[in-house]
């Protein structure tokens, strides 16, 4: 168990992905994403997503993820936050979005 006040610690933001690439580097399938945050700029990310989305269905999308943890590489590239979602029944991941439009950089808690 975590206490309330460990999950106050972690920053979970509302983004929009602005860009997409194929990581041809990733040892599995994946994407770079660049997200806008609002007041919080750009940040990029690296995302096993390619299963159940195309490059240009997610440019556009509102989605959630966590801002705030240290940068990590990954092959040649920095990810900056982490881009969250549920994996389905195959372990393919289906990323949390919101169900209206609201603006980048809303704090979730």
């Amino acid at each position: 168990m975590i206490s309330w006040q460990d999950f106050e610690k972690i920053e979970i933001r509302t983004g929009t992905i602005i860009e997409v690439l194929h990581f041809s580097e990733a040892k599995k399938s994946a994407y770079k994403l660049k997200i806008d945050f609002g007041e919080l700029g750009i940040k990029q990310s690296s995302a096993q997503i390619t299963h159940h989305y195309t490059l240009d269905e997610l440019i556009g999308k509102q989605i959630i993820a966590v801002v705030n943890f240290p940068t990590k590489q990954i092959a040649n590239f920095m990810s900056e936050c982490l881009v969250l979602g549920v994996y389905d029944e195959n372990k393919n991941v289906v990323l949390l979005t919101t169900d209206k439009k609201v603006n980048n950089g809303l704090l979730i808690g």
